[in-house]
């Protein structure tokens, strides 16, 4: 095998064979690949793009470049994934809902990407949270609780650790395949028997139209398939944010609300959908109305608060999580410039908006702010008098939020008619 032969094959327009993707994993994996020969193989299926086939062989190199989990659970091994959308905190409710159904959700997370948040951010909000127990503790935990959110190890598809870095740096992250590759192979090493995809679209999402979308899910769901994994994927609205507030604590603390039954709406019925799906994709008994009932019973948020406990946060944060998450020592109102209806949101943006405020980061070492963000964010429909509300701003200084407020004013319309666009827009299989 010799990487200079497998990027010529890609330079013809020829698939290399599975053996030589493979082959070339391992070599990403152990650095017997070189930095310049990685960003030339990631340019090469940017431009020429693979075969369904050579998409599910490198999804299948990249996830046995590393460890793969096998769970010895008496329960079917479960999971969601997200393509990244504002204000998009399902996870925190979905996996405890999951678990509560008797299902075991191993559910490897990330950090915020770009102008979405992370999932991981989220949860350090949570003093004491870890997010990388070593494996004996990850085993503990899901035998306790059945849900464990957590950052991949650094034995987990390590291949796509490398990828990624020189994805990011060589202007070749914006390839179906390459996306495939790089989130499936992290998911399928956890050892799932089942995957359901959130794919977003709209302003708030990576995917602006529906065809980018569909295109992405068809993809996802394929490989997924192809490698031996049950997968269904809802197309879902991201025209503007899932839940009413954006910012790490702030998703944990509009979270907490629906797992305690204090507030429904979208994000509730996002994370019912999703379960649903998976669960009755996945053959497993309940469906929706099983979701329903782990969340309204309080079955899943009494997972949720063991499984923070068991991972460093304090006990009884479920009964008073709010004197456990940082507050912002600056809140301030968005007053609407103007009456009338809101029409549209650039949720890109809002994203934007609170990772200017500290609430994500533009390079790598940046420090998340994690009590700054937006709330009270109102939705396409309301109906406000000039002066009213839009949002709240949480910020760290004065002069942030001076520039939040006016990034909020500007990313709400006023103009046009709004659009209904239903929460699930297309089932994919």
């Amino acid at each position: 095998m010799d990487a200079r032969r497998v990027i010529a094959h890609l330079r013809r327009g020829e698939e290399p064979s599975p053996e030589e993707i493979s082959w070339f994993a391992l070599g990403l994996a152990d650095h017997s690949v070189s930095d310049a020969q990685a960003g030339a193989f990631a340019m090469g299926v940017c431009l020429r793009g693979l075969s369904a086939a050579g998409r599910t062989a490198l999804t299948l190199a990249m996830r046995d470049s590393g460890r793969v989990l096998d769970w010895q659970i008496d329960a079917p091994v479960l999971d969601k994934h997200s393509t990244g959308g504002v204000g998009d905190c399902v996870s925190l409710v979905l996996a405890p809902a999951l678990a509560a159904c008797g299902v075991a959700v191993p559910m490897i997370s990330g950090r915020g990407l770009g102008h979405t948040g992370g999932t991981l951010d989220k949860l350090e909000a949570i003093p004491g949270y870890t997010v990388n127990p070593d494996e004996r503790r990850l085993r503990e935990i899901m035998a306790r609780t059945g849900c464990a959110i957590v950052s991949a190890s650094a034995d987990i598809a390590p291949a796509d650790k490398r990828l990624y870095a020189i994805r990011d740096v060589t202007a070749t992250v914006e390839s179906l395949d390459l996306i495939c590759a790089s989130i499936l192979s992290k998911k399928l090493a956890a050892g799932l028997e089942g995957l359901v995809l959130d794919v977003k679209v709209g302003s708030g999402a990576f995917m602006k139209t529906a065809d980018e979308a569909r295109a992405l899910a068809q993809a996802l769901v394929s490989t997924s398939n192809a490698a031996g994994c049950k997968t269904t994927a809802l197309i879902t609205d991201m025209t503007q944010p899932l839940a009413s507030s954006l910012g790490n604590a702030l998703e944990v603390d509009v979270s907490m609300r629906v797992l305690t039954g204090a507030e429904k709406g979208p994000l509730y019925d996002l994370t019912v959908a999703l379960g649903a799906e998976l669960l009755e994709s996945c053959g497993v008994g309940g469906g929706e109305a099983a979701v329903r009932k782990a969340i309204d019973t309080g079955a899943a948020a009494e997972r949720f608060g063991e499984m923070v406990y068991l991972l460093g946060g304090p006990r009884g944060f479920v009964e008073s999580w709010q004197r456990f998450l940082p507050e912002a020592p600056v809140i301030r109102e968005v007053p609407a410039l103007e009456s009338g209806k809101i029409t549209a949101m650039d949720g890109e943006s809002l994203g934007l908006c609170v990772v200017d405020l500290g609430g994500g980061r533009r390079v790598e070492t940046d420090t998340v702010d994690p009590a700054v963000g937006l709330s009270e964010v109102l939705r396409i429909g309301d109906t406000v008098a000039k002066g009213q509300p839009l949002a709240r701003v949480h910020a760290a200084r004065e002069d942030q939020a001076d520039r939040a407020v006016a990034a909020v004013q500007a990313a709400i319309s006023f103009q046009g008619t709004p659009q209904d666009t239903p929460l699930v827009i297309e089932r994919i299989t």
